[in-house]
């Protein structure tokens, strides 16, 4: 399993959009139409997990997620992983990922969105705050940095 950063312009960037338009999750289906807008900037990214050609997950690093007016950025977003993959810690490989690259591009903390409570927490992000988002439902924010995620020594 290798985990990738892509942008537009780069050889799996229709096929990830493609996967994410037919994808189980009804969210998948914004993410390609971003992809398809070319609609990321700057240091935005789509990260894919690959399983020799198979897309097994993805998730985005993005300026901005569901929650208008708050200073926070930049986000990971649309945290995917493919049925037949679940179970696998994969989720937590591409937010490790994600924050990394963004240590990389110099950010020193990194948030998430979501409504689920003890997911990303097991990841090594804490709840700092609770919005509303754009769609009137609360939603907490949570906090990252690439100092607490450091790879872990393969076996």
């Amino acid at each position: 399993m290798k985990i990738i950063a892509i942008q537009h312009g780069d050889d799996l960037w229709s096929k990830v959009s493609e996967y994410a338009s037919t994808c189980s999750w009804r969210a998948g289906k914004n993410l390609s139409q971003m992809m398809n807008d070319n609609a990321f900037s700057d240091y935005e990214r789509v990260f894919v997990a690959l399983e020799k050609d198979n897309i097994a997950g993805y998730c985005t690093l993005l300026k901005s997620d569901c929650i208008p007016d708050v200073e926070y950025t930049p986000y990971i977003g649309f945290v995917f992983v493919d049925e037949d993959y679940r179970g696998n810690r994969i989720s937590e490989r591409l937010c490790h990922f994600a924050v990394q690259y963004a240590g990389s591009v110099g950010f020193d903390k990194v948030y998430l969105v979501s409504i689920e409570a003890n997911l990303y927490e097991k990841y090594g992000f804490v709840k700092i705050d609770e919005k509303l988002s754009s769609w009137g439902a609360m939603q907490g924010i949570l906090q990252s940095t690439p100092t607490s995620h450091k790879p872990k020594r393969q076996q």
